[in-house]
């Protein structure tokens, strides 16, 4: 704007009369007045730009030169989003990149558990069928075999014991009673006093000598189910970890046989090597585990022993004093064997508890 009006100023015609006086003052005017209007123009474009600012997001990068169409302009907000669409991209790239990675791992942990249940369930019906061979250690699967059948003979007699101690817990509830009715009825039948007094104190002293007595039984009834279900179980397990062990190990050995029998190709060598390496591998944990069967037998059987001495003795020395009426004795029988008998109620909660 302030161009075409100095171009206007400038081209302007002035009337020029006879003596040249007025064509002079009227160029020097309108010079001037040019120049004012686009001095003012200057000033308020300057003072706009300084107020307002330039508009950093609407900023534009020209790409054709001065000059140029507006093709080639280039919003620096699309390149902010550019770079914001590259980041989360490479982000993304990476989390698919793990999952992927883990993706995989979990498939060939699933191919190696797939083949190796393959193997052993082949090599299972193939023993059961009489088709496979199996490696047997005669001297172990003896004592594994006998180790069982004990376990199943002191089921027995844990089984046993417990009912033994309900039924007499039972009987010693029911002298109580007995012995708690004999002494009221002393106290309301005056010709019969001295016969309810005795019986009902008879009454109390059995049920006494059978608290102590159930003490002993429930003693050895712990002791028992320890030995059972703890003891003997840990060592059943490390049995059944022994014979899956071996049941791998033949299953291993029976497929590097199969693939020495084929033909010695380029591939049948590399499946061959690989074998023979899950072959050792399953080799060592099979002696690994047969050794700590050996041992783990041989520590039941001594622990066996020295358990089923001290719980026998208990047994049979608190039950000989209770039916003999020897309190004394049993008591001493209690005293021996470190056995603390609870106080009566002991079993039960406490308010507290109950709330």
């Amino acid at each position: 704007m302030a161009d075409s009006m100095m171009s206007k100023a400038a081209t302007m015609e002035i009337p020029i009369s006879s003596n040249g006086d007025s064509r002079n003052l009227a160029e020097d005017d309108s010079l001037e007045q040019a120049a004012k209007i686009q001095w003012s123009l200057r000033e308020k474009d300057l003072q706009q730009v300084m107020v307002s600012g330039p508009n950093l997001n609407e900023t534009s990068i020209v790409s054709g030169g001065y000059g140029g169409t507006t093709e080639g302009i280039i919003p620096t907000s699309s390149i902010k989003g550019s770079n914001m669409h590259h980041a989360s991209s490479n982000s993304s790239m990476t989390a698919e990149e793990a999952t992927r990675g883990i993706a995989v791992e979990k498939f060939d942990i699933m191919k190696k558990w797939g083949l190796n249940t393959y193997k052993c369930t082949k090599q299972m019906i193939s023993e059961r069928f009489g088709r496979g061979s199996r490696t047997v250690d005669l001297e172990l699967e003896a004592q594994i075999e006998v180790l069982r059948e004990t376990k199943r003979k002191y089921e027995n007699v844990l089984r046993l014991a417990r009912a033994l101690t309900n039924h007499f817990y039972s009987m010693v509830q029911t002298q109580h009673a007995l012995g708690d009715t004999f002494a009221d009825l002393s106290l309301k039948s005056p010709e019969l006093r001295d016969e309810f007094g005795y019986n009902a104190e008879t009454q109390k002293l059995l049920c006494k000598n059978g608290e102590t007595l159930l003490g002993a039984i429930n003693y050895f009834v712990s002791s028992i189910n320890t030995l059972v279900n703890k003891t003997m179980e840990d060592t059943l397990m490390t049995i059944k970890m022994y014979e899956n062990a071996r049941l791998e190990f033949d299953a291993h050995r029976a497929d590097l046989e199969e693939l020495n029998m084929g033909p010695r190709d380029a591939v049948t060598m590399a499946r061959i090597e690989a074998a023979q390496q899950q072959y050792q591998i399953h080799k060592e944990k099979y002696e690994r585990l047969r050794s700590d069967v050996t041992i783990k037998l041989k520590f039941l059987e001594e622990n066996k022993v020295k358990v089923m001495h001290k719980q026998l003795l208990l047994f049979h020395n608190a039950i000989s004093a209770y039916f003999a009426g020897n309190q004394q004795q049993l008591e001493q029988t209690l005293k021996e064997f470190n056995i603390k008998l609870k106080p009566p109620g002991a079993d039960k909660p406490s308010w507290l508890e109950e709330q």
